[in-house]
């Protein structure tokens, strides 16, 4: 696509050309759209559940007052579309078990599933809808991505939480077929109501669960004031106060690659869906040390483990390296890859138990995290590729090395319909819900999307 000029041959500001792009193009019709946005449904379902009963939910859940006609997954409770937009938001990432765009990372199911299931429940949406929003909100996600990768982070950032109230306009104002103009404004608006900061890494504190139900019922409401009239900068992306000066330090992004097919080529279809609850970056490391573990690797005889790593998750998985070697907690634990690294050894898996509060004091987990250290590989391709890398030196000297050049999950080495499924069943079992519960709840998620109007209020809990 090339750049479109206005009639003073100024560039069209990228609010404008986003929108054109959105209201004219039909994602749904992607033979791929269907299976993605129904494997995000039902996963981001499942964690919904498993969340259900954690403290971060239940506080969520408390500091609303406005009840209404949106679904909270899990809960006999109903609250308006924002409400229930923000606490599906914040219990399907507050496990850190949600899907990841590799080329990012951003996490798209945890914004875009809460926002478009409460917009189709409050406007009765079709299927169709549903889907077309749900395709488009992932693919601004992914794109917004490409303009400055890794630059968000480094200015202390979380891009699920700066990206995702865009990607939410997008597929809300899709579904609801805004006019192109009118979707410029909400891009605009929404561009104020962005925020996230990574500070959660110095203790593991928990905002960093609240960024993705934040945006989405942020990107709602941005539309709900479009439509009512607001007006917001067309200039919201590239303008000299725009989102990637204000969140990534730069107006020299790439914001062409974020145009480049849109339309035609979807970014979307490639999301890939989490076998281990923590940071994605972490996953081929766990895989490396499960390797070990299948060959019978004593961990007592483990003298040091050292790990080839990408410089751009050095500071926020690898250091300080004190705190990652002895998490203070279990959430912190999720972001800490040579926590993962041992739990993969020791337990064979970094599923949702090893990140209990009990599992992460575990003396024997902490020791040998403190043996792990890191290096940096220059030539590693993230943010394209998330990979793998551990040198075991046993206290008698022998070394074992094993390398994964993949993230399993991912576009190179994808789970399958049984795995996600799997997934979805034990997530609803560790929440409190029983085998026939979870059925009934796969059942009324797979027909969503063919369903004359969205309706979820026969989920059971």
């Amino acid at each position: 696509m090339n750049p479109s000029t206005t009639t003073n041959s100024q560039p069209e500001p990228l609010g404008r050309r986003l929108a054109n792009a959105v209201t004219t193009s039909r994602p749904e019709l992607s033979p791929g759209a269907r299976a993605v946005a129904d494997r995000m449904l039902l996963d981001i379902a499942g964690i919904c559940v498993a969340a259900r009963g954690e403290l971060y939910v239940k506080a969520a859940l408390g500091a609303l007052d406005g009840d209404g006609p949106c679904t909270v997954i899990g809960s006999t409770r109903r609250l308006s579309a924002e409400g229930a937009a923000f606490v599906n938001g914040i219990a399907a990432h507050g496990e850190d078990f949600d899907d990841t765009y590799e080329g990012g990372p951003v996490h798209a199911g945890v914004v875009i599933i809460p926002a478009m299931l409460a917009a189709a429940e409050r406007h009765q949406l079709s299927g169709a809808d549903l889907l077309r929003g749900i395709a488009i909100g992932a693919e601004v996600m992914c794109r917004l991505c490409k303009v400055a990768p890794m630059r968000v982070h480094k200015a202390g950032f979380h891009p699920t939480a700066i990206f995702g109230v865009m990607g939410a306009a997008a597929g809300i104002g899709a579904a609801l077929r805004l006019t192109p103009a009118q979707l410029t404004h909400a891009f605009g608006i929404a561009g104020s109501m962005a925020g996230g900061l990574i500070e959660y890494l110095a203790d593991g504190s928990w905002t960093k669960r609240m960024h993705p139900g934040w945006a989405a019922q942020s990107g709602y409401r941005a539309v709900r004031l479009a439509l009512g009239g607001f007006e917001g900068p067309a200039t919201v992306f590239e303008g000299s106060h725009g989102l990637f000066h204000g969140f990534a330090n730069t107006m020299d992004g790439n914001f062409q690659a974020m145009m480049d097919g849109f339309g035609e080529q979807w970014l979307f279809e490639t999301i890939a869906f989490k076998p281990y609850a923590c940071g994605t970056m972490s996953h081929p490391y766990i895989d490396c040390a499960i390797a070990f573990r299948a060959r019978g690797i004593d961990p007592a005889q483990i003298a040091r483990i050292e790990a080839e790593t990408a410089e751009g998750i050095v500071h926020r998985l690898w250091e300080p390296l004190a705190m990652k070697q002895s998490p203070p907690n279990g959430y912190a634990a999720k972001f800490s890859t040579p926590y993962a690294i041992a739990a993969g050894i020791l337990r064979g898996d970094a599923g949702l138990g090893e990140y209990s509060e009990e599992v992460v004091k575990d003396p024997a987990l902490t020791a040998l995290a403190q043996k792990i250290s890191y290096i940096i590989d220059p030539a590693n391709p993230y943010p394209n590729q998330f990979t793998g890398h551990l040198r075991v030196t046993l206290v008698s000297g022998e070394v074992h090395e094993h390398r994964q050049g993949y993230f399993k999950g991912g576009v190179e080495h994808p789970l399958s319909d049984g795995d996600i499924h799997r997934k979805f069943k034990a997530n609803c079992n560790y929440g409190g819900l029983n085998a026939a519960g979870a059925d009934s709840i796969a059942t009324t998620l797979a027909g969503l999307l063919d369903a004359p109007l969205a309706e979820l209020s026969a989920l059971p809990v």
